[in-house]
C-alpha cells in the first residue's frame, strides 16, 4: 500500500496456543494494513483466524509476535492505562446481537455507557446524545427504557451498531454482523453501515463469508486460510479472476441461482468444490498444499506475498515465474 499512513496495520503477527501440550497456530506472519475511511473484508472458512485477526487489530487479544499499529503507535508497548485511553477509537460489532447486549441494562444505558467510560458526557447528560444516537440507526428515541429482549434480532443488532459508534470511533471491526439475521435485515444493516460510514468516516474491517455480500460492501478483500492470509485484493477482480486456488475454491461453493448454470458449475468444480477439512498443517507449507489441484514439490515451502497485478496480490508458487 503506497500513499498516505495507514489508519492501522499488522506487521509480522502470530498467534500461538498451546492446548493439551500441542502448539497450535491461530495467526501466521500476518501483515495487514487498513485505510483510513476503508472497508476492507476477510474472509475464509470456519476456523482459519478471522476473528483471531480482529480482536489481535484491537488488541483484545495479544499476539505472540509482531506489532499491532493504530495510527502509528503500536498497541503491544502500551500500559493498561495507555491502552484503555485509546479504546475509543477502536471498537467492535460482534456476531451475535442476542448475546452482544448485557440484558440488565436498558438501551438508554447501554449507549451511554462509552459516553461515560472515555469522559464525554455524564450519565445525566447523556440522554440527548442517546436519543440522536437511536434516530440515527433507525430507531425511535422512546426505546432508550426498554430492555433487550423486548427487541428483534435485526433492531438488537442496530442497537450494538449505535453502541460501537456513538464515542466516535475511527476503527470497527464488524465480526460477522450479518449471520444471525434474515436476507432482508440483512440488506437494511449494510445500508445503515455504508450510511454511519459515510457521515462519520469510519474505516471497517469487516469478517463475513458471505462472499456476493463482500463484492458489495467491500473495497478490498483479504482471504485467509488456516491462520494464513493469501490473497488481497479488489473483490469484483479477486473474486472474477481468483489469483489463489482455494480463492477459487471458495468462489466455487457460492450457489448460483439457474439450476442448470449451477449444475454445470459443480459439474467443473469436481471434487474440490467441497470444504473439507484438512489434516493438521504444516506451518512451513502452503496451507492449501493437501487439497490444492495444482499442488507441486516446492508447495511444501510456503510461498512469498507478492504482486500478481495491479492492487493485487497472492502467496502462490504458480506465479512465481509471471
Amino acid at each position: 500500500m503506497t500513499g498516505a499512513a495507514p489508519l492501522a496495520e499488522m506487521a509480522g503477527v502470530s498467534v500461538r496456543y498451546r492446548r493439551a501440550g500441542r502448539l497450535s497456530h491461530g495467526l501466521i506472519a500476518i501483515d495487514l494494513q487498513l485505510a483510513a475511511n476503508a472497508t476492507v473484508a476477510v474472509v475464509g472458512e470456519s476456523g482459519c483466524g478471522k476473528s483471531t485477526l480482529g480482536r489481535v487489530l484491537l488488541h483484545l487479544q495479544q499476539p505472540s509476535e509482531g506489532a499491532v499499529r493504530f495510527r502509528g503507535e503500536d498497541l503491544t508497548l502500551l500500559k493498561r492505562a495507555e491502552l484503555r485511553r485509546r479504546r475509543r477509537a477502536m471498537q467492535m460489532i460482534f456476531q451475535d446481537p442476542f448475546a452482544s447486549l448485557n440484558a440488565r441494562m436498558t438501551i438508554g444505558e447501554t449507549l451511554a455507557e462509552p459516553l461515560v467510560v472515555h469522559g464525554l458526557a455524564r450519565w445525566r447528560d447523556a440522554r440527548p446524545r442517546v436519543a440522536a444516537m437511536l434516530e440515527r440507526v433507525g430507531l425511535e428515541p422512546g426505546v432508550a427504557a426498554r430492555y433487550p429482549h423486548e427487541f428483534s434480532g435485526g433492531q438488537r443488532q442496530r442497537i450494538a451498531i449505535a453502541r460501537a459508534v456513538i464515542a466516535e470511533p475511527e476503527l470497527v471491526v464488524a465480526d460477522e454482523p450479518l449471520s444471525a439475521l434474515d436476507m432482508t435485515v440483512q440488506g437494511q444493516i449494510v445500508s445503515l453501515l455504508a450510511s454511519l460510514q459515510e457521515t462519520l468516516s469510519l474505516t471497517y474491517l469487516f469478517i463475513s463469508h458471505d462472499l456476493p455480500l463482500v463484492r458489495e460492501f467491500a473495497g478490498r478483500v483479504v482471504v485467509m486460510i488456516a491462520g494464513r492470509i493469501v490473497e488481497d485484493g479488489p473483490p469484483d477482480a479477486v473474486f472474477a479472476t481468483p489469483a489463489h486456488p482455494y480463492t477459487k475454491l471458495l468462489v466455487s461453493c457460492v450457489p448460483v441461482p439457474d439450476p442448470a448454470q449451477e449444475r454445470a458449475r459443480q459439474a467443473a468444480a469436481g471434487n474440490t468444490s467441497t470444504i473439507a477439512a484438512a489434516e493438521a498443517p504444516d506451518h512451513a507449507a502452503c496451507p492449501f498444499r493437501s487439497r490444492c489441484p495444482h499442488a507441486m514439490p516446492i508447495c511444501a515451502t510456503m510461498p512469498p506475498f507478492r504482486h500478481v497485478a495491479p492492487d493485487r496480490q497472492a502467496a502462490c508458487w504458480l506465479h512465481e515465474s509471471s
